[in-house]
């Protein structure tokens, strides 16, 4: 069976920044399952699964405008240091939850502090960065009723 839309995808990836560094990956663990055609993974990379089928290994790249997006310098945040008070460690490559203007918890990466504010990027790790996958179809079926009502 080909993937197309309402398929569920089982896969394995390797995925390596533009310097050729390995970022993330499956290979150690469970591998990465979606449904094909509702956006659940990078643009890029579901573009290059169309039509594949299991057993199938292929090198994708993928722009950042298909992968993780461009950077975005509004997504870097100065707050009151005060904010953080609660949190003890705060530091320089912490990762935390902050709260948005429309009450929305979005992830940040603390990128700079001094003793009034923090600034926190909430960009994703992998933005504005080009991408290349090693992937390695290995099952592909027709979703279940169940699944695709979960969407």
């Amino acid at each position: 069976m080909n993937i197309s839309h309402n398929t569920h995808v089982s896969f394995h990836y390797a995925l390596e920044g533009d310097d050729g560094e390995v970022l993330d990956g499956s290979r150690d663990g469970e591998p990465l399952t979606y449904i094909h055609g509702h956006q659940q993974i990078v643009p890029g990379l579901e573009q290059a699964l169309e039509g594949r089928q299991a057993g199938d290994r292929f090198r994708q790249a993928v722009a950042a405008e298909q992968g993780y997006g461009a950077r975005d310098e509004s997504r870097v945040l100065e707050l009151e240091r005060e904010a953080f008070s609660g949190m003890p460690g705060l530091a320089i490559g912490l990762y935390c939850q902050i709260e948005d203007e429309q009450g929305e918890l979005r992830l940040g990466r603390v990128v700079a502090l001094d003793t009034r504010t923090v600034k926190v990027d909430t960009n994703h790790p992998f933005a504005g960065q080009d991408l290349l996958f090693e992937v390695e179809v290995l099952a592909v079926r027709t979703a279940t009723d169940a699944e695709l009502a979960a969407l």
